[in-house]
């Protein structure tokens, strides 16, 4: 068959890399100029900063095989960072969650780049229309250079590996799955940059933090294989990013700057600041599925909002096992 897939994320690129491994020819639409999704790495002039996904564990057996395929290959390796829980600037040490923790190397954004090898992206093509061509769909595409949508196909099968905030629009005229994946709301995250000229000498490397704007603060360079540099990630709460979800970024930075002084107590100001949004970052509630796959309409849906027989959602976990399980309902290519 000759696929679309829509968006180049993780899940996105582990389907592609299946359904191509199948037979079936397969081409990814990404409406951003990279991949990777919210396994991002921003490349800035002290180095790369990871200001999405963190890290992740592997607690599924299936999940488990491909993370060790990615060690062997040297894509990931292990994460020994010190972590804590910070109340009002009080450390304690954090309970061991049982599972190791690991990253890509050189940065997040790494994995999903050699993962992309070998498939057929358009990036900076946002896919924003689908239309019934027969048995086969249309895309509606729109790029910066283009003022008019162009039309892209015909399609024998169309899936989406995108935010259910963003597969909806593209959902409600040609399916009723539409209906579940209102379930799926995901809320935003703020993201905080920040480098400093000189070490903050914490006792940590990243830590969850009650009582603030911050959630999450992680010393980047405390990661394997990355340049040195006193390189800091802080991630606000869901409910505080909401709250400012459309406020001014330089707005955001300072008030988040602020926060992350209080967590740490230290004084030090960064030579480098700057905040980026997520305005997806994760689902409230995820959907108990794998994945959708519609056989006679051919068209499918799979991301980190599944919960893909995982506790909970969001992780990288769920978008592998998620985009796994929509490759395996697909069928084969047959051999000539």
């Amino acid at each position: 068959m000759h696929i679309a897939i829509i968006g180049a994320g993780l899940a996105g690129l582990t389907c592609a890399r299946r359904l191509q491994a199948a037979g079936h020819d397969v081409i990814v639409y990404e409406k951003g100029d990279g991949v990777g999704g919210r396994m991002s790495t921003r490349q800035t002039e002290l180095g790369g900063f990871d200001l999405g996904a963190q890290y992740f564990t592997a607690s599924s057996g299936r999940f488990r095989n491909e993370v060790a395929a990615w060690r062997k290959a040297g894509w990931v390796v292990p994460w020994e960072g010190r972590l804590v829980t910070l109340d009002h600037g009080v450390a304690q040490a954090a309970g061991r969650s049982g599972s190791q923790r690991l990253v890509a190397v050189p940065g997040m954004a790494s994995l999903a780049q050699r993962l992309a090898q070998g498939i057929e992206i358009r990036a900076g093509q946002a896919v924003v229309g689908l239309e019934r061509h027969g048995a086969q769909w249309l895309l509606s595409v729109l790029c910066d250079t283009v003022p008019v949508a162009a039309t892209a196909g015909p399609f024998d099968a169309v899936i989406l590996a995108i935010p259910a905030d963003r597969a909806l629009p593209l959902l409600r005229p040609v399916s009723a799955f539409a209906v579940r994946a209102e379930g799926a709301h995901l809320v935003p995250c703020w993201a905080l940059i920040l480098g400093f000229q000189e070490a903050l000498n914490l006792e940590y490397d990243g830590a969850w933090v009650q009582g603030s704007r911050l959630r999450w603060i992680a010393r980047d360079n405390s990661k394997p294989q990355r340049r040195p540099g006193e390189h800091w990630i802080g991630h606000a709460s869901p409910q505080w990013s909401q709250e400012h979800l459309g406020d001014d970024p330089e707005r955001v930075k300072e008030k988040l700057l602020k926060a992350f002084h209080e967590a740490t107590g230290s004084p030090v100001n960064p030579i480098y600041a700057d905040v980026h949004l997520w305005p997806h970052a994760q689902a409230a509630t995820p959907l108990a599925a794998d994945c959708y796959w519609d056989e006679g309409e051919r068209i499918g849906v799979c991301g980190d909002w599944f919960a893909a027989g995982l506790d909970g959602c969001g992780r990288i976990e769920n978008a592998c096992l998620s985009a796994l399980a929509l490759a395996g309902a697909i069928r084969p290519e047959p051999q000539h």
